[in-house]
């Protein structure tokens, strides 16, 4: 069926929010461009709504339901209860492998036509995900489907709604625009010479080490970190608690600690800076499509399973005409404990620095590659309404 004939199709999102703002921001990304692309009836189950109003500030935290964006959005509690066979959605998408109700199973069991189940899973660069992605898997009498984002055409692809392209051009191209928007957060026309590096990392990021390097350097830095990102390290360098407004500069660094911004705002965050650090999944996804160098926080995992994930996106992302980009690849081991280099963010900066033209042109050519392979939400609907 045509995906311009889907507008009665209705859609549940089941997410438990693990990292965050990840898993949260990914599956309201979705929620939205479904609904306002589509047409589709989406509702959104979530069952940690605080870290959800910190990305979209409309949400009520104490509602069982609301309405957001067009999406009806409900408080999962791991509803015990029945539910009937019309309460549940023609489509119903587990993010990363959550279990859903068990009554919400036992209703889609008994629909006359069974809904499309797919397992949203998390994005890897691996190898073996195009042979897993749309694998079955037979579930109480139904079939449940793996669908799996990535970076090839046998994937899934990449979160990116309709018009985001020119919306990024359009910013970019108004530098007024950009001085209004980082304005609010206190960046001066002066910092705006600087160099603006966004960081949104882990906990356990070197981010006390990377200030450091920065500060003793000879080139002007401006970082943007969202308020309670990488905590004692920032408040250490401004000298008091990190919360949204405090600023310092020493040396040649300026921290400026933002308030968490909404998902619109904070891609305009990205398109304003001329490198972004970035964590998890959604921040990654976006950095990717604001065409700009970055360096990816992967999530930790036991055993270091992480470093193979983060690896092989290096072995597809760090890598242009010329070969690999060295710079890139060390400065992202040791951002993620993968490899320890003995110089640090002393050394690291600079040669990362030195090849910041090199890694903007590779962020451009793959924007292009990335944009080959569909979007995620178009592609997860035509799958999702093939016949039988």
């Amino acid at each position: 069926m045509p995906l311009n004939n889907i507008a009665s199709t209705s859609l549940a999102i089941f997410c438990k929010v693990v990292d965050n703002y990840g898993d949260i921001g990914i599956c309201w990304r979705l929620a939205r461009q479904l609904q306002l692309e589509y047409g589709v009836i989406v509702t959104l189950w979530v069952d940690d709504l605080p870290s959800f109003k910190r990305i979209c500030p409309q949400i009520e935290v104490t509602a069982d339901v609301q309405q957001a964006a067009g999406v009806t959005v409900r408080h999962w509690r791991d509803q015990a209860g029945l539910f009937t066979p019309e309460e549940t959605a023609d489509i119903v998408i587990e993010f990363f492998a959550c279990d859903i109700p068990p009554g919400y199973i036992a209703a889609m069991a008994q629909r006359q036509v069974q809904p499309a189940w797919l397992n949203l899973e998390g994005l890897s660069a691996e190898e073996w995900v195009e042979g897993c992605h749309k694998l079955t898997s037979p579930r109480h009498g139904m079939i449940k489907h793996f669908f799996f984002p990535g970076f090839t055409d046998q994937t899934g692809g990449l979160l990116r709604e309709a018009g985001l392209e020119e919306r990024r051009r359009q910013f970019q191209a108004d530098p007024a625009a950009m001085l209004v928007f980082l304005a609010q957060f206190g960046v001066t026309a002066q910092e705006m010479a600087a160099t603006r590096v966004s960081l949104f990392c882990y906990p356990h990021a070197p981010v006390a080490e990377l200030l450091a390097g920065w500060q003793d350097g000879g080139e002007p830095i401006v970082c943007l970190v969202p308020e309670g990102v990488a905590f004692d390290a920032v408040s250490g360098f401004i000298g008091a608690d990190a919360v949204a407004g405090a600023w310092r500069t020493q040396g040649a660094l300026t921290v400026r600690v933002l308030p968490f911004v909404p998902q619109d705002d904070y891609d305009q965050l990205l398109w304003a800076c001329d490198f972004n650090f970035v964590r998890g999944e959604d921040s990654f996804v976006r950095a990717q499509w604001a065409g700009k160098p970055f360096i990816w926080h992967i999530y930790p995992q036991d055993e270091n399973l992480h470093h193979v994930k983060l690896r092989a996106f290096l072995r597809r992302y760090a890598l242009d005409a010329d070969g690999a980009i060295a710079s890139l690849v060390e400065a992202s081991e040791h951002w993620n404990g993968a490899c320890a280099f003995e110089a640090g963010w002393t050394g690291l900066w600079p040669a990362l620095r030195a090849a910041l033209p090199r890694m903007t042109a590779r962020a451009g050519h793959w924007h292009a590659q990335m944009r080959g392979n569909g979007d995620l939400a178009g592609n997860l609907l035509s799958f999702a309404r093939l016949p039988g």
